[in-house]
């Protein structure tokens, strides 16, 4: 199997709770089979986003607040963890967060409970954006959206420097693509971007020949190339013409430091050293860091996982670091005015 020499030094956090394990068995002899069977479909099937509906029963960080926000073409949400101010508080930096699910499925119920320990780790608010998804919109669509949330903030008052861009699995795609695009529109350019066990490259040649290409505990290596299709079909669909460039083929030398997190046994993994490579390869720091084992976009299990409480310690560390680094002074395009949300809502576990 493949093994990429990597010019980004990976920091491996050892260990496996018995917690871990079952959690990793769980999606083994579920989630994987599901995904194995829908490659095999001679049809593309989009199952209703039920997970994002029962979600909404799930709690969140004790003491979070959050608003409904509307974007020109979606409505996403603020939301500020217990004790953390915004800019009208005192505090100039924020985060802009993707939800992960394939592009196809999950939303801000799902994901809900993992920003509300990101924002409170980062000690940072968060504009949690639902963008448009497949089969309804494509993937340039879901990235359109995530420029708005970036422009909302802006609104808001947030400088592009004080800006972290976040995302897991689908949403690391979104943070990268994000961040490229809102440089390229002299929009300034962003803290830095957190990518948790992201999807960056469609290719599946480099997931196939990876060691990991049959170890991973949720996704089928298969699933990933299928993904990639079902894009390329609905683009075809919608009329799109333009090649989409994936985050590891972007111009990256003046990409924002980069934090990626990834289980050591994820297909994804392919992805995190290939991008983690180029990132360094081009000049911009980049901390790797692999935790042993570990299920695909773990940090979600943070309630019941210990290893996945580290991790968003980890986050956190990060992006509040990010403050203390050189950023070259750049002056932000003016922008539309964002509409006003209504008000919070406290949620209590």
């Amino acid at each position: 199997m493949a093994h990429l020499s990597l010019a980004a030094e990976p920091q491996y956090f050892r260990g496996q709770s018995l917690r871990s394990r079952a959690l990793g068995l769980t999606l083994r002899h579920t989630v994987r089979p599901l995904l194995g069977l829908w490659t095999h479909l001679p049809f593309d099937v989009f199952p209703p986003n039920l997970v994002e509906h029962a979600a909404k029963l799930l709690p969140v960080h004790e003491g979070t607040m959050w608003r409904p926000v509307d974007l020109p073409t979606t409505t996403s949400e603020w939301l500020q963890a217990k004790g953390v101010a915004d800019i009208g508080g005192g505090n100039d930096r924020a985060i802009l967060y993707f939800h992960g699910g394939a592009f196809l499925t999950c939303g801000l119920n799902t994901h809900r409970r993992l920003v509300s320990r990101i924002s409170y780790a980062a000690e940072q608010p968060v504009l949690n954006v639902g963008y448009r998804q497949m089969p309804y919109e494509p993937i340039n669509e879901s990235v359109a959206d995530g420029v708005d949330g970036f422009r909302w903030l802006l609104d808001q008052g947030y400088l592009p420097e004080n800006i972290t861009i976040a995302g897991d699995s689908a949403g690391g795609y979104l943070a990268f693509s994000v961040a490229r695009a809102v440089i390229d529109k002299g929009w300034g350019r962003p803290a830095g971007v957190v990518a948790l066990s992201p999807l960056l490259d469609f290719d599946p040649t480099g997931k196939r020949a990876h060691r990991n290409a049959n170890r991973c505990q949720t996704f089928p290596v298969h699933a990933v190339a299928k993904l990639g299709d079902v894009s390329l079909r609905l683009d075809t669909r919608r009329g799109v013409t333009a090649k989409r460039v994936d985050p590891v083929n972007m111009p990256l030398a003046d990409m924002p430091p980069a934090l990626i997190h990834v289980g050591s046994r994820e297909v994804l993994m392919a992805d995190a050293e290939l991008m983690a490579n180029r990132l360094v390869s081009a000049g911009v720091p980049c901390d790797l860091q692999v935790w042993e084992k570990q299920v695909h976009v773990f940090q979600a299990a943070a309630s019941w996982v210990p290893e996945a409480r580290l991790a968003i310690d980890e986050i956190g560390t990060f992006v509040r670091g990010l403050a203390e680094r050189e950023v070259p002074a750049v002056v932000p395009a003016p922008v539309a005015a964002a509409p006003v949300a209504p008000t919070a809502r406290v949620a209590r576990l």
